[in-house]
């Protein structure tokens, strides 16, 4: 591996970004990579490893360290912190990293960081753990499940607790095992310009593997595709053609549970960055309508430039925000969907530091905000027409219970279905979806 741009010092930036609480990992490493596209494939594939794993098992990293060190975690330098906790993630996760090169890398970058005077800490810390890193004892998981179950998946506690109480240990324990594997990244194709077959001979012609899905697994996602062994998505003409939407599975059946039909009237009421909406669209072929609102300048713009690279007619960003009834879409909608904010505990593998951002106060409060936009946007359904709520979470006071309340308090709605995805089950996030609908009369 080439040190010219020395990636060691790449990731250490990420992370003190990152994992001290500044902005989401994966903006920040994207926004690395985008910076730095000129380096070997090779080089930015061990920037994403190691940024990445080391952020998605801090919580054990930081109990490994605190075994051998005096000092704890909690109580260094941030630089000295994430400088460790890097070189425990090679020791532990990255064969191909001999630990010789683990330690010293990371006391060479100590030094360049103006941390000199703790190089020996570093190397001593670092040199004790190599030596030692398979006898560390971890929480008993008989007697303390949660703690020992939140220290080996780097979950916290009171996320484990959660899950205990709902599904059980075993159960619990498959969730937050994959949630710790990579996910492959699905994209849909923009049927109003290309065929799936069509992609799949255009991105093998760009040196990418796209392969569908299961069809007896994923009936009805014919248009998904999986994409392997490519560098970077804006490298892609097919992308910036629009030719494809990157979305995952659980996501793209939102529509598939909608089920517009052509004409149709259709709000997405948290809509960015537009992906449900633009499936709603390129299912209308053309005709119908669909308004995709959010609530902020920002969040429109994303959908805007969506929609422009896919190159549909039949949609428009609005400003709107759903917690604010809107009189002018009153009983106007076939469909709407409202994919609402969520504590986003489906979606790990992708963005692995919403755990360490999410707590159970704030997750109550998302619960009654989704119900507080339930109760207005659903005045925008038609009698007979379609309301979706769906959110990327695993939690049931979110998901099953909040689908209870709504439907306690309107009783002109009945439901048709719903479904808790699990990604132990499938290629996709964690994800809730259920449809309901508007009686007639």
């Amino acid at each position: 591996m080439t040190d010219s741009v020395n990636t060691r010092e790449l990731i250490l930036g990420i992370l003190m970004e990152a994992a001290e609480g500044k902005n989401y990992s994966h903006l920040v490493i994207r926004a690395v990579l985008e910076k730095y596209q000129y380096l070997d494939k090779r080089d930015r594939a061990f920037i994403t490893r190691v940024s990445e794993g080391t952020i998605q098992r801090m919580i054990e990293l930081d109990y490994i360290i605190d075994r051998f060190s005096n000092v704890k975690t909690a109580k260094m330098k941030p630089v000295i912190r994430n400088i460790l906790r890097m070189g425990v993630y090679q020791l532990k996760y990255m064969d191909a990293v001999p630990a010789s090169a683990a330690c010293n890398e990371a006391v060479k970058l100590a030094r360049k960081k103006g941390f000199s005077s703790l190089s020996g800490f570093v190397n001593g810390v670092l040199r004790n753990i190599s030596r030692n890193l398979f006898d560390v004892t971890y929480p008993d998981v008989e007697t303390e499940p949660a703690a020992s179950l939140s220290v080996r998946y780097s979950m916290p506690e009171w996320i484990v607790r959660e899950w205990l109480a709902a599904y059980g240990r075993e159960r619990t324990e498959e969730l937050l095992s994959v949630l710790l594997t990579e996910e492959p990244l699905t994209v849909r194709t923009n049927l109003g310009r290309i065929t799936p077959g069509e992609l799949r001979e255009r991105l093998a012609a760009e040196g990418v593997l796209a392969e569908p899905l299961d069809a007896q697994r994923y009936p009805g996602l014919s248009y998904a595709l999986t994409l392997r062994d490519f560098d970077y998505l804006n490298g892609l003409q097919s992308f910036r053609e629009g030719l494809f939407y990157v979305q995952d599975v659980s996501s793209m059946m939102v529509a598939e549970y909608a089920a517009p039909k052509a004409g149709d009237v259709c709000i997405d009421v948290c809509a960015a960055p537009g992906g449900k909406s633009l499936h709603l669209a390129e299912k209308l072929a053309g005709t119908g309508s669909v308004s995709a609102r959010d609530l902020t300048d920002y969040k429109v713009s994303l959908i805007r430039e969506n929609i422009k690279r896919q190159g549909l007619t039949n949609i428009t960003a609005v400003k709107q925000d759903a917690a604010v009834f809107d009189a002018s879409s009153r009983d106007a909608a076939d469909i709407v969907i409202a994919d609402l904010p969520c504590s986003g505990l489906g979606v790990l593998r992708r963005k692995v530091d919403i755990k360490y951002r999410m707590s159970k106060e704030q997750q109550g409060e998302l619960a009654a905000l989704q119900r507080q936009i339930l109760d207005v946007v659903c005045a925008y359904v038609k009698c007979g027409g379609t309301l979706i709520y769906s959110t990327c979470t695993i939690n049931p006071a979110e998901n099953e219970e909040n689908v209870r309340y709504f439907l306690s308090g309107h009783p002109e709605f009945s439901l048709v279905k719903m479904e808790q995805l699990f990604p132990d089950e499938q290629l996709g996030d964690g994800f809730f979806i259920s449809k309901m609908v508007k009686k007639n009369g």
